[in-house]
């Protein structure tokens, strides 16, 4: 049965014979080779990547003052209705703290990336009023957040814990039974990814677009969508590395993950997109007279 908000007491191994200890006793996931241990290790380097991944756009976002033109709205939304459906997802797939955590990081990193945009859209419009919009936004969007957090432990009383797997280690429990390729909980975990990793992939395109409309990638750092490369990257290896369960055939495993490797390795593509804009508008134009303008008059008013 699902464990809530804890691992295996230390030391019980029983579910998961010859299994590597620590990796049973910190992320509740049964690794008995090394396959699974270099498929766990690599999810938390995934981890890792995607948590560093907002502050090099933060510094960038500081340094240039013309974040509202260097980013889509439509990409930070969709990056943040993404992640909070992650978020939900660890609350109904009565994840590990460490996984809840994560994906509360994460909304968090989004609302502050939300936050910034909200305030040099302001600022650069030349209003008043951009640290109390800035300040409500922030207030507001923790409010939301808190709110789903509460929604999302009232559902798993509810209801059978949902397999769910979005930018988290794979720590989803095991049907025991095994008698169904999918079962209800599976069904809603498998919905809920299919729809974040849209949420995902479709964040790109404004981007993309956005990017080639102004002929320039300042104000955007290329650093975010590296870390964010190499992590969907690492995260495909550690699911396609991870063992099948017992009685769980190749194939049966990567259809039960084809939501999240699909969501990965298309978000993989698109930023390898964005990367080629980076090298060709940075050698073509070093930015738009908009945005020369924007910077000198910035210099003049200080």
């Amino acid at each position: 049965s699902a464990r809530r908000w804890r691992a295996l007491p230390p030391g019980n191994l029983s579910d998961c014979p010859n299994g590597s200890r620590w990796v049973m006793e910190v992320f509740n996931e049964c690794a008995q080779d090394g396959r699974d241990i270099a498929s766990v290790v690599l999810g938390l380097v995934s981890i890792l990547c995607f948590a560093a991944a907002s502050f090099p756009q933060f510094y960038q976002a500081c340094k240039t003052g013309i974040m509202d033109r260097a980013l889509s709205i439509y990409f930070l939304l969709g990056w943040l209705g993404g992640d909070l459906l992650n978020l939900i997802g660890s609350f109904l797939a009565d994840q590990l703290p460490l996984q809840v955590y994560t994906a509360v990081y994460y909304v968090l990193a989004d609302l502050v990336m939300l936050s910034l945009y909200c305030y040099y859209k302001v600022k650069n419009r030349g209003g008043g009023f951009a640290a109390p919009v800035n300040a409500a936004f922030v207030f507001l969007s923790l409010g939301l957040v808190s709110a789903v957090s509460l929604l999302g432990r009232d559902a798993a009383v509810a209801q059978d814990p949902a397999t769910f797997k979005g930018r988290s280690l794979l720590s989803a429990r095991v049907d025991e039974l095994g008698l169904k390729p999918f079962t209800r909980s599976e069904i809603i975990g498998f919905t809920i990814g299919s729809v974040s990793s849209v949420l995902y992939l479709c964040s790109r395109v404004p981007q993309i677009h956005t990017n080639y409309k102004r002929k320039s990638t300042i104000g955007v750092s290329y650093s975010l969508f590296a870390l964010v490369m190499l992590g969907n990257s690492l995260y495909g290896l550690s699911v396609l590395l991870k063992n099948p369960e017992p009685g769980q055939g190749e194939g049966d495993y990567v259809l039960h993950h084809l939501p999240w490797l699909v969501g990965s390795l298309g978000v993989l593509s698109l930023d390898v997109v964005i990367s080629f804009q980076f090298l060709a508008y940075r050698r073509g134009r070093p930015g738009t007279h908009e945005e020369r303008d924007a910077l000198l008059g910035e210099q003049g008013a200080s």
